[in-house]
């Protein structure tokens, strides 16, 4: 089954067809289309192509499932002896993608 390695949101994900994986936010709907260029491996199972830094002329395409929030992460600072205390909280925004085809 051919594979490769893809870069989206200044992270690298290994991904073949069928692959479902969360990624930092895109533009787009629920069952839009998404294609990502930036392909660093290609591996068909026969020969395998490393890109430097990137692949001319491959491209992966995948499918929208959904967009959301990830779960809240608390942030705290605390000084001593100066009562310095500050919560705040963070959701990451994500896409869930599906990877249709690989070509």
């Amino acid at each position: 089954m051919p594979f490769a390695v893809i870069q989206t949101g200044g992270k690298q994900y290994l991904v073949s067809e069928g692959t479902k994986l969360l990624v930092e936010k895109l533009p787009g709907e629920k069952g839009a289309s998404v294609t990502f260029d930036m392909v660093l491996l290609f591996d068909d199972g026969k020969k395998t192509d490393v890109g430097m830094p990137y692949l001319v002329g491959k491209k992966v395409t995948g499918t929208i499932l959904e967009t959301g929030k990830g779960k809240k992460i608390l942030v705290l600072k605390y000084k001593s002896k100066v009562r310095y205390r500050v919560k705040r909280g963070h959701r990451q925004p994500f896409t869930r993608i599906e990877i249709t085809k690989i070509s």
